[in-house]
């Protein structure tokens, strides 16, 4: 049985070794973050968080007590300030868990450069895994997740927006995009412009209470959104550059057929590929009774 709000877990406080714990938080609902996440916060000598009223509250849903601890923002404004004080920690023998406003830490959040200079320092860096909404976008997009990319937020200026977009083009494999919900629809008409009617996704607030996914060609979906006003966390998926797959798989198969039967040859590039089989079965049955 699950915790109601408020009622700890069954958390272990204990000593934790020096280092840095980048630990990954809830995207949405609190019940996601795990029970290591828990402990780590429950143990470390120094908390520090990318939003400290946002860590504070997650912490008093699952019972996990501050008491004496410091609990220090860190962010992109105070990152240069601060970063020192906390490496100075860690190097004088202090556990530092480092906590992003929501998801897994250094993803679109400001922990990279931390870590960077943790490591540069000689220093232990561990991460305590969880929530993404990267992954979570993916799970149900319905878009393969064989190969992905995860590109970030576009570019605001027009000039690198349009730099941005031609770049991911020509990518084979499935692309993630965070957007702001003010910018969606604008950017997936853009989409639509740049990549042709691939099949997308829209996902918005994922795990949270009004969860919505939008599913459909990058046409289709540009159309619905100029009649939505969509609110919340956005994250956008979308399939890869088909023209390349085919390619890559055209001569995946004619390399497999020169020592395979057309069965073994499909079967193998379709594994190795990450393709539905019956779509290579048919294109190395095409290619067999063309040669």
């Amino acid at each position: 049985m699950f915790p109601q709000h408020g009622q700890s877990v069954n958390i272990e406080k204990k000593q934790l070794p020096a280092g840095l714990y980048f630990v990954a938080t809830p995207i949405g609902t609190a019940r996601d973050i795990t029970l290591r996440a828990l402990d780590i916060l429950a143990s470390a000598d120094v908390l520090a968080a990318e939003d400290t009223r946002t860590l504070r509250h997650l912490m008093q849903i699952h019972g996990v007590a501050l008491g004496e601890r410091p609990l220090i923002a860190y962010n992109d404004h105070n990152g240069a300030s601060v970063r020192p004080r906390l490496l100075a920690m860690i190097a004088g023998g202090r556990s530092v868990a480092y906590a992003s406003e929501a998801g897994t830490p250094l993803i679109s959040d400001p922990g990279f450069q931390l870590s960077r200079e943790a490591l540069e320092a000689g220093l232990p860096v561990t991460s305590a895994p969880g929530p993404s909404a990267v992954v979570a976008a993916l799970s149900v997009a319905g878009l393969p997740t064989d190969r992905f990319l995860f590109a970030g937020f576009p570019p605001a200026a027009k000039g690198a927006r349009g730099t941005w977009l031609e770049e991911l083009r020509t990518v084979p494999a499935t692309l993630v995009i965070y957007e702001s919900p003010r910018r969606v629809a604008r950017l997936v008409t853009e989409l639509a412009a740049a990549f042709g009617d691939r099949e997308a996704a829209v996902c918005r607030e994922l795990t949270k209470r009004f969860e919505e996914v939008l599913r459909g060609s990058l046409g289709t979906l540009a159309g619905t959104l100029q009649d939505r006003s969509l609110k919340g966390e956005i994250v956008i998926v979308i399939d890869r550059n088909r023209a390349s797959e085919t390619v890559d798989m055209e001569g995946a198969l004619r390399t497999a057929l020169a020592d395979m039967s057309v069965k073994d040859a499909a079967a193998t590039v379709a594994e190795a590929l990450g393709l539905p089989r019956r779509k290579v079965y048919q294109a190395a049955l095409d290619l067999a009774k063309g040669d």
